[in-house]
């Protein structure tokens, strides 16, 4: 373990004690409310930290003293470490404004002594599925999230919730079960779940063998991305639940099946026999996606049809598994993590103005909130790609690493990335101009929104900004990620023990899989 490897437990273990301990104070709602904000500003600092000290090779902590392959391992890489600086951001800034919101106070959904705890293990949840270097830890970590996102998505208990979650909650279990099973089948073909070891097996199993495996593999965690076509759950579940919630789920969920995707092909799976099919998911995902956007007259709706017309974007990336591929795939995951979460952050306070998200009932929102016009205005744009935004870069780094690729699909891919692009832009535009512009069907009354609500917004929006402001050195990062992410090799010597490198299991792990 090196100086500084004691940190990278610290983002599983502190949400988790914080729940146990909000938990316990179930009767003293303000206590609780600091202890959770404690906790999750305490996590992002020390993920702020894991992103320094990753970039000097990867952080590994052998769960119990058990070194791997037998014990559990938690690896903060570069990869990982920006995926959870990013997440920590994004679930402090939605519970800061869901404690404004009342949220917590129960005035329409989360009882005290339920929200705090299951917030923080879903926070918890989330940084062990980003930390796992193992496949069965991955599994918990999902287990987790998702088992704190059935109570979150369903909060008061109304019908509408209810059967929401039924929805959510059956699609959930189902990738759960496949996930599991292709373990399973991991397990009886190699004799380890270890990633790391399993970069050093995989290749010695049977071809076919390895590409049922994945396949259960990449379905599993597709289903969770909201890749297409298995992403029909997604627009009708999210809009239902609370704005807070809908904006962390939006934000983080999908991004966690994207990430899984992106260490099980480029350490698991590099030979890239996938690749096309990728290619095609996430055309397919672009097009219906944003095509249900446009048709949309909620703007939640609306928002939740982008979000899964945009995990077309990062399966781009990933299927064309080149250097700029991954290098603008990492990129536009946290460019879209933070963007995304502003804009249903900012669709809460549209809702607590306007009494509703129906683009047909409302209007006039410019006149009565103008800071709110222009707190959805400067994400909306960034999502549509307008220059020089984060969006625009980040869909620029896809598209120069699609023409590099040269292939006719490749090709596709790029047109249908402009396309889609456009037909966010449009989206989006028509949102605004409805909901801030039209005349109003009924006159809305002049409202003090809370500095709690838009501060937290503000600063997501704020953040969305500084990606474009500081992308020269978030691109050079993230290419370092892409760039660790082919060399496998370090990865595996940071795992193992010497013992179980340069042995019959031996593979050249450093340069398999990295022409894409």
């Amino acid at each position: 373990m090196t100086d500084w490897a004691w940190l990278v437990p610290l983002p599983v273990l502190l949400p988790l004690a914080g729940a146990g301990l909000t938990l316990a104070l179930y009767r003293r709602p303000r206590i609780q409310r600091v202890v959770s904000v404690a906790v999750l500003a305490v996590v992002l600092v020390v993920s702020a930290a894991l992103v320094v000290l990753a970039d000097d090779g990867p952080l590994v902590v052998d769960i119990g003293g058990w070194a791997a392959p037998v014990g559990i391992d938690l690896v903060a890489d570069r990869l990982a470490a920006l995926m959870l600086a990013v997440s920590s951001a994004v679930t402090l800034c939605v519970l800061v404004y869901s404690l404004a919101q009342g949220q917590t106070e129960g005035e329409e959904s989360a009882p005290v002594s339920i929200y705090h705890p299951t917030y923080l293990v879903l926070a918890a949840g989330v940084a062990d599925a980003f930390l796992s270097g193992d496949l069965f830890n991955l599994y918990v970590g999902f287990e987790i999230l998702l088992v704190a996102s059935y109570v979150l998505i369903t909060l008061s208990g109304s019908a509408e919730r209810i059967r929401a979650g039924t929805v959510y909650v059956v699609v959930a279990l189902l990738s759960s079960v496949l996930f599991l099973v292709a373990i399973g089948g991991v397990y009886a073909a190699t004799g380890t779940v270890n990633m790391a070891q399993l970069a050093l097996r995989l290749p010695e199993v049977d071809p076919g063998v390895r590409l049922v495996l994945q396949v259960m593999l990449i379905t599993a965690f597709a289903i969770k991305a909201a890749v297409f076509p298995l992403s029909a759950w997604l627009p009708d579940s999210y809009p239902t639940a609370p704005a807070p919630v809908t904006a962390v789920f939006a934000g983080l969920l999908t991004k966690v099946g994207v990430y899984a995707i992106i260490r099980t092909q480029s350490l698991l799976f590099p030979e890239g026999r996938l690749d096309d099919v990728l290619l095609w998911a996430a055309l397919a995902t672009m097009v219906v996606g944003i095509l249900g956007a446009v048709a949309q007259d909620d703007v939640k709706r609306l928002l939740s049809f982008t979000l899964v017309s945009h995990i077309g974007y990062m399966v781009f990336g990933i299927a064309l598994a080149s250097d700029g591929g991954w290098t603008a795939a990492v990129y536009y995951v946290v460019h879209h993590i933070t963007v995304q979460t502003a804009l249903f952050l900012v669709v809460g306070l549209v809702e607590r103005v306007g009494g509703t998200t129906s683009l047909d009932r409302l209007g006039g929102l410019a006149r009565i909130a103008p800071v709110l016009a222009v707190l959805f205005f400067v994400p909306a744009m960034n999502l549509a790609g307008i220059p020089p935004l984060s969006g625009f870069l980040g869909k620029l780094g896809l598209l120069q690493a699609g023409v590099q690729d040269g292939s006719w699909l490749a090709w596709t891919l790029v047109v249908g990335s402009v396309v889609t692009s456009l037909l966010t832009l449009y989206a989006l535009v028509k949102a605004w101009n409805k909901a801030f512009w039209q005349t109003p069907p009924q006159e809305v009354a002049p409202q003090r929104l809370p500095l709690g609500m838009v501060g937290p917004a503000a600063a997501l929006v704020v953040l969305g900004l500084g990606l474009t402001v500081a992308a020269g050195p978030l691109f050079a990062y993230t290419e370092r990620a892409a760039v660790a992410l082919q060399d496998r090799a370090r990865y595996v010597e940071a795992v193992l023990p010497d013992g179980l490198r340069g042995t019959g299991e031996s593979v050249d792990v450093a340069t398999e899989g990295t022409d894409g």
